[in-house]
């Protein structure tokens, strides 16, 4: 079921599957829950799945010039109080993992675990500033559509994109319908994101952390020496995936995430 619910002066989408535990999916930068929606429809079979979209993302509303992390992890929270959730398991891809870590240092006891898919707990680096400033750029000169291109295609995997041709375009699609204003917003809010190192290595709750060796994006082998994970976590590398694990190895994916939420009871 897709709905909306008001968030500040504006709404916000999302969808509500399944019965069971709960298990919070948080998209990635120029992306809907629709990317989920192969994913969702297997984890929900087992359990009560929640796909949003966040602020300035699909087809939620803008809300500011900058969408903080902590501002779209209220917007989570909210949603979860919507629903009567009180704990929940939560997947941040990417930019969603960012999110995730500013809802674990806000909203600590409201979470089973939490998952981080092809995300990190750093800052930006100086590249990635200089690429979210000229992106900006562009979508404020009326030039947004010249992002999406390059950025959903690099998120694939070279050896992947024959193969998934088809989703490759609907991640396109999803892309193309997204605000410059949303564009912008979100942006700036993860140019100003904090560092949570520290907060992943606190082992505040469990966590599971998914990368993909082949990620144009994050670098899997240095970004994992940089963090001393606490005895509550656990790793998996994704060989053959880029930044889209969960469309390029689903069924690995799948039973990553679903053998730690039963090893935590959900």
């Amino acid at each position: 079921m897709n709905s909306f619910f008001k968030y500040g002066e504006g709404k916000v989408r999302f969808t509500d599957k399944g019965s069971g535990g709960a298990v919070v999916l948080l998209h990635g930068y120029l992306e809907s829950y629709e990317v989920w929606e192969s994913f969702m429809g297997h984890l929900s079979k087992e359990f009560r799945v929640i796909g949003i979209d966040l602020p300035g993302q699909g087809f939620s509303d803008v809300f500011s010039d900058e969408h903080s992390m902590e501002f779209m992890a209220d917007a989570v929270k909210l949603l979860l109080d919507h629903l009567g959730i009180r704990k929940a398991f939560m997947v941040g891809h990417s930019l969603g993992g960012y999110v995730t870590l500013a809802f674990l240092e806000l909203y600590p006891g409201m979470l089973s675990g939490y998952c981080l898919f092809h995300s990190h707990p750093f800052t930006d680096s100086p590249e990635a500033l200089l690429k979210r400033d000229h992106e900006i750029s562009l979508a404020q000169t009326g030039r947004k559509d010249e992002i999406y291109p390059e950025d959903i295609t690099r998120m694939f995997a070279a050896i992947n994109l024959l193969k998934f041709k088809a989703e490759l375009q609907r991640s396109m699609d999803i892309a193309s319908v997204i605000p410059a204003e949303g564009i912008i917003a979100v942006l700036r809010g993860m140019k100003a994101r904090p560092s949570r190192s520290s907060l992943m290595e606190e082992g505040r709750v469990p966590c599971l952390w998914i990368l993909g060796a082949l990620d144009n994006y994050i670098n899997c082998e240095e970004v994992r020496k940089k963090v001393s994970l606490p005895e509550n976590a656990g790793i998996v590398i994704l060989k053959n995936s880029g930044h889209m694990g969960f469309v390029e190895e689903e069924e690995e994916s799948l039973s990553a995430v679903r053998n730690f939420l039963r090893h935590l009871g959900v």
